[in-house]
């Protein structure tokens, strides 16, 4: 072209080589217009803005070397005009500093290059160039590469090998550079403007989120990152169901009785690429199968419509899926509480689902739910937990509810609801999970011949008692019963008159007590018996406890204990009239909650009403 005058639009800054726009120029003008939507775009962290502005500088440093005016022009947009900028705002300011200036508009922009010209401005239409079959990051991978990492200043790497066994390679020796990184980032950015299978999943200042096909691409940059970096992931295997070899039953469970499952496993250990073949799997069944997914790399047929949401908020999404009326939604993956919500929230209302979490131990699953949802409702949700690592399943759970005496408790009345999570494939209970005092509680259950968490929290509460009459005690569980063993000493107190107060310990911890001396080397253990002749108070000795100042609040069915010094999750020890009355554990909101139908409750209103004195002591 001749040598003019050019006016650059938004799109010309952004995808024309500053090379080719100064080549033929007599002067270079951009309006402000443009301009300021670059700088509206870097300050919302969009990859357009950066290049934009980068493309600026190097105009200008084109420009003084080669003698070329570069100069701004127009006037500048206010907050409406850039807000409204889609809608061709900025565009008509654009196109009337062109006409004004008498120069000829340079554009990206089919549509703006036929405005220009229907306004009678000389418009020079630059088509942008049409993307190669591949990308240059391309190169780095192999077959077995799963991720490639490139940052400015540091050799490009990648990791190699199969699920659960990847090494990190370095691909060259030579750094990256910020030049070579900034075209990567281009192409990626052109590939979000022109291919369908490509889409932004996040940007936030600074980074950006991009599902391009099979890649899932990361890009940070300054001030989110301390330089630039790409990571860029994609699945090595794609298998169906049936490369598994899942047993006979869990397959029929899965097409019969499996509406809520959990595919857990941490971090590569191919959770995603199960969850595309469970995925598959329903949808070769005749079931309607969707995605909610954040990027979106599920690898799954063209029948299963893939949803993301704008900034991770899945909520309005969710709607949309229960109008859609789906069999089955796999959510990958499942993160904020929002998230574990929406997950219930489906499932309650009838959709199969399939949910993807990062967790260390099968088990870590299900207590990601604890304390989200009511203890009662999550085998409503869950129903099935599929452990997944180095690419196999590792582990089968099945949840359900029953009311029961937790493992390792014997009186009928601490029966309650219960939690069990059992192994699929032998029916073997392996956790409970149940309320205790004000807390859920998730509890190994293993063989009997060992002590179970169960039992050791029981010894330790029976402890909690027992050290008051001897510090040194020592607590086992056998069987249905706790075997105490004290300094001889401490055993005329513990067991008191005609065993009474050996008997009232344990009415209150509802477990048999057996106690025994404790000697020091081989001395035989000496058993005594609640018909000791030894007369003596039941009272113990005073030992040294710092009292902590609380106040008593009321509802309809309960008392609150409140204490004024934070003690959540410790045990105290709580005394009517110098009585020991119970030990319990503190709540997470500093206080104690007592029913006022139970046995402590109505001890606490009868001592309250008569004037008694409560005291809350740490426990010992």
């Amino acid at each position: 072209m001749s040598s003019k005058k050019v006016c650059l639009d938004t799109s010309a800054i952004i995808h024309c080589e500053p090379e080719s726009v100064v080549e033929d120029a007599s002067e270079v003008i951009i309006p402000y217009a443009a301009f300021d939507e670059l700088q509206s775009q870097a300050s919302k962290g969009r990859e357009e803005g950066f290049e934009g502005l980068q493309n600026v500088k190097r105009l200008r440093e084109l420009c003084e070397e080669r003698g070329i005016p570069l100069r701004f022009s127009g006037k500048r947009p206010n907050f409406d005009e850039i807000r409204l900028a889609s809608s061709g705002r900025l565009d008509a300011l654009i196109i009337e500093v062109a006409k004004s200036e008498n120069a000829a508009l340079m554009t990206c922009d089919y549509v703006q290059s036929l405005v220009a010209e229907a306004d009678g401005v000389e418009s020079i239409y630059v088509p942008v160039e049409t993307l190669g079959e591949k990308f240059s990051f391309e190169k780095f991978f192999t077959e077995d590469t799963m991720s490639v990492h490139l940052k400015e200043g540091v050799p490009p790497l990648a990791k190699r090998g199969r699920v659960g066994n990847f090494r990190l390679v370095r691909i060259r020796e030579e750094p990256c550079t910020e030049e070579e990184l900034l075209q990567i980032i281009k192409e990626i950015n052109e590939a979000v403007r022109m291919r369908r299978e490509a889409f932004i999943e996040e940007s936030i200042p600074g980074g950006r989120v991009v599902q391009l096909g099979e890649y899932r691409i990361a890009i940070a940059r300054p001030p989110l990152a301390d330089a630039t970096e790409i990571t860029i992931v994609r699945p090595i295997v794609k298998l169906s169901l049936e490369d598994y070899k899942l047993s006979e039953k869990l397959m029929q469970r899965f097409e019969e009785r499996a509406e809520g499952i959990l595919i857990a496993g941490p971090p590569g250990s191919g959770k995603t690429t199960f969850a595309s073949s469970l995925a598959n799997f329903y949808a070769s069944k005749g079931k309607v199968v969707k995605t909610l997914e954040l990027p979106r790399d599920l690898q799954v047929g063209p029948e299963i419509t893939q949803y993301s949401a704008p900034r991770g908020d899945f909520s309005n999404i969710a709607d949309i899926l229960l109008l859609v009326r789906p069999d089955y939604t796999v959510f990958d993956e499942i993160r904020k509480t929002s998230d574990f919500k929406i997950f219930a929230d489906m499932r309650l209302a009838g959709v199969g689902m399939i949910g993807v979490v990062h967790a260390a131990d099968p088990i870590d699953a299900v207590q990601r739910f604890v304390g989200r949802l009511d203890l009662g409702m999550i085998p409503s949700v869950i129903d099935t937990i599929i452990y997944v690592k180095d690419g196999e399943i590792k582990k089968v759970y099945e949840v359900s509810m029953t009311v029961k005496v937790p493992t390792g408790m014997t009186e009928a009345d601490l029966a309650r609801p219960v939690v069990e999570i059992r192994d699929f494939e032998t029916g073997r209970l392996e956790y409970e999970i149940y309320t205790y005092g004000e807390e859920n509680v998730v509890i190994p259950v293993r063989d009997v011949t060992t002590q179970t968490p169960v039992e050791r929290l029981a010894a330790e509460r029976i402890l909690q008692v027992i050290r008051r009459y001897d510090r040194g005690a020592e607590v086992d569980i056998i069987g249905n019963k706790a075997v105490v063993r004290v300094h001889p000493d401490a055993i005329a107190k513990l067991i008191g008159k005609d065993g009474r107060n050996i008997t009232k310990i344990e009415e209150k911890l509802g477990i048999s007590i057996e106690v025994e001396a404790r000697s020091v080397g081989a001395e035989r253990a000496v058993r005594a018996s609640a018909a000791s002749e030894v007369e003596t108070e039941a009272e113990a000795e005073e030992v040294s406890q710092e009292e902590i100042p609380f106040s008593i609040s009321e509802t309809k069915n309960y008392l609150s204990l409140n204490l004024e010094r934070d003690m959540s999750g410790r045990c105290v020890e709580v005394y009517v009239n110098d009585q020991f009355l119970f030990s319990p554990v503190v709540g997470k909101k500093n206080r104690i909650r007592v029913g006022k139908n139970s046995r402590i409750g109505k001890e606490l209103l009868k001592a309250l009403r008569r004037g008694g004195r409560v005291r809350i002591l740490e426990a010992s």
